[in-house]
């Protein structure tokens, strides 16, 4: 039997009950309303033939003229009525027979419902819980095909689901194969790029020992920007095809800031920028701490570079048992709003970048921090200045 034959069996069969019940207490009130009836004129007959019994031919005379008289002559008939009887009288001893069957016929009733309704939330609740477990198993990569084993009310969710975990699965495939394949162009291109680079500089720095003069400065400048986007292209490209090994080890906070502000410190002394860190005591995370320099340094870089002259860049920093945070801000006139929501997109600049940049370092610096279960987020400050904000999360 199909599975929707037995749901339309389910749903039916207190219909049917219902009926049936019906039925059965038509009868019974129609029994009993013959089997009452001929008592009380059997006992009216008895209690007149004993009290005169010269009456009783009159009596059998009168109820043979009352067995003939059909339905429609007995209706509206009230004759007892102008001495102070009524039906209810010559009706005694029937009312708990029938609430008694009233009684039977909603309780079964009712139960054949109720029956019914379980039997059918715990057919749905069986195949809710089936289609769940098969959606956590893909979610978790480990669903296969769904076979269908019976027709029912979810039946056509359920090949929905196929149809749509599917088309994920085929989306997802593809997803993957482009980004792989996208790293792997920008991994050859930036392999390509470092050849041609190397060899400039080396003719550069002859050139410079042969006849130093302006130009050769600028070229230099220009190669130097050239080795930094190789250099930020190989690492975008081994985040991408997720080749980038990042270490597991503590890393304290204070000593990142200072080395990646060290780094720094050419291009600050030359900005007439400087940079405060205050000691807040050892807080550590587990990470990576040359790339979590590489990202501090971006970030870093990015308020120097928007910073006036004598200006400072702060940092600050704080720990608790869910996550180490590092707050690093400027004292410059703030992200423009429309930046904000774009700020961390490959090769985004910003209506206020500052000349040079290749939109590669907030990039760098979200995907270096993402990479050690952290985030990284933007914002101005009610004060003014642009805040950098990082956390690193324990789990």
């Amino acid at each position: 039997m199909s599975e929707k034959r037995k749901q339309k069996i389910l749903l039916f069969s207190p219909i049917a009950v219902l009926f049936l019940c019906l039925g059965f207490v038509a009868a019974l009130f129609w029994n009993m309303y013959r089997q009452a009836a001929f008592e009380h004129i059997s006992a009216f007959c008895e209690i007149a033939a004993q009290r005169n019994p010269e009456l009783e031919p009159q009596i059998l005379s009168a109820l043979k003229a009352y067995s003939a008289l059909s339905a429609q002559d007995v209706r509206g008939n009230h004759y007892l009525a102008q001495y102070g009887y009524s039906g209810e009288e010559f009706f005694k001893g029937r009312s708990f027979v029938i609430f008694g069957a009233l009684a039977a016929v909603f309780l079964v009733v009712s139960g054949a419902f109720l029956l019914s309704a379980r039997t059918a939330r715990k057919r749905s609740r069986s195949r809710i819980a089936e289609l769940t477990e098969y959606l956590e198993q893909v979610n978790i990569g480990a669903g296969g095909t769904l076979i269908q084993t019976k027709e029912d009310d979810c039946s056509r969710l359920q090949d929905e689901l196929y149809k749509t975990v599917t088309m994920l699965y085929q989306t997802r495939e593809a997803a993957v194969a482009a980004r792989k394949s996208f790293a792997e162009n920008l991994a050859n291109i930036a392999h390509q790029l470092k050849t041609p680079i190397t060899a400039a500089v080396l003719s550069l720095q002859l050139m410079k020992k042969a006849s130093p003069n302006n130009y050769i400065q600028q070229i230099e400048k220009q190669l130097g920007r050239l080795n930094r986007l190789e250099e930020s292209l190989l690492a975008l490209a081994g985040i991408d095809a997720g080749t980038l090994n990042l270490k597991k080890e503590k890393v304290d906070v204070y000593t990142a800031l200072n080395v990646a502000a060290e780094n720094l410190n050419d291009l600050l002394t030359k900005e007439e920028v400087s940079v405060v860190i205050p000691d807040k005591g050892c807080i550590e995370f587990l990470g990576d701490l040359e790339w979590t320099m590489e990202a501090l340094m971006n970030l870093l870089k990015n308020c120097m570079e928007h910073s006036r002259p004598g200006g400072r860049v702060h940092c600050d920093y704080s720990g608790n048992p869910l996550y180490a945070e590092i707050l690093i801000w400027d004292e410059g006139a703030g992200f423009a709003p429309q930046d904000i929501p774009r700020l961390f997109e490959r090769f985004y600049r910003g209506k206020d970048a500052a000349p040079g940049g290749i939109g590669i370092g907030l990039s760098l610096a979200r995907s270096i921090v993402e990479l050690q279960n952290g985030s990284l987020t933007a914002r101005n400050l009610q004060s003014g200045g642009a805040c950098f904000e990082i956390r690193i999360y324990s789990h």
